[in-house]
């Protein structure tokens, strides 16, 4: 009992960040390991293996809608990021196996929804790893992974003019008939026939119906 409310820092400690593209939210959830004074790029990650892009479970990313990743077409919903760095450029997959195991370079690729190449550059010194969301438009950001001296990014884009059109439409669609049951009711009540005229032509304005 003692041990079990004994709470000390983590190693990785978990983290989460998240951003809401025009009407798209994405999230990721990961461990975030520190450097130590460890070199990282080749050594601690080794290069042209499969990893886990973060510490202990495999890291999450979830899209509330369609987007293009890296300009590749990905539905909704939660996968596993995975990277394979290299010296020759990077290469981020997204698998639906969210509980994907990725040690020793081991990676199992059956599940594996998109790969894309991504840029590297380099930064100022960074001890933890971290994600973040970088350039972020109604139309697209940007996913940036940051460790040591390298940043590496991702592209994603999303069609938030269709969306947004979309929910419009939705909004708006039911509302046809409070127009068509006041302009029957002016009609027949008040004989105001100028003003159900327009409440009749606005509910067919909204959606042609056999009842409007």
């Amino acid at each position: 009992a003692f041990a079990q409310s004994l709470e000390l820092p983590a190693a990785s400690p978990a983290a989460k960040v998240s951003q809401r593209v025009g009407v798209t939210d994405i999230s990721l959830e990961y461990s975030s390991p520190a450097a130590a004074g460890r070199q990282v790029w080749g050594a601690l990650v080794p290069w042209d293996k499969a990893w886990r892009t973060g510490a202990n479970a495999a890291t999450k990313i979830t899209f509330s809608k369609e987007v293009k990743f890296g300009g590749k077409d990905v539905p909704a919903g939660t996968y596993a990021l995975i990277s394979i760095p290299s010296e020759k450029g990077w290469t981020v997959i997204l698998n639906k196996n969210t509980s994907l195991s990725v040690g020793d370079g081991a990676y199992d690729a059956k599940d594996e929804l998109v790969r894309v190449t991504a840029t590297s550059s380099a930064i100022a010194p960074r001890e933890r790893m971290i994600f973040a969301f970088s350039d972020t438009k109604d139309a697209g950001t940007s996913l940036d992974l940051e460790w040591e001296k390298i940043k590496v990014s991702v592209p994603i884009a999303v069609a938030t003019e269709a969306h947004a059109r979309a929910n419009i439409d939705a909004a708006l669609a039911p509302s046809w008939r409070p127009h068509a049951n006041a302009a029957r009711w002016l009609a027949e009540n008040t004989k105001d026939f100028d003003k159900a005229l327009g409440h009749i032509n606005a509910s067919i304005g909204i959606q042609s119906t056999w009842y409007n």
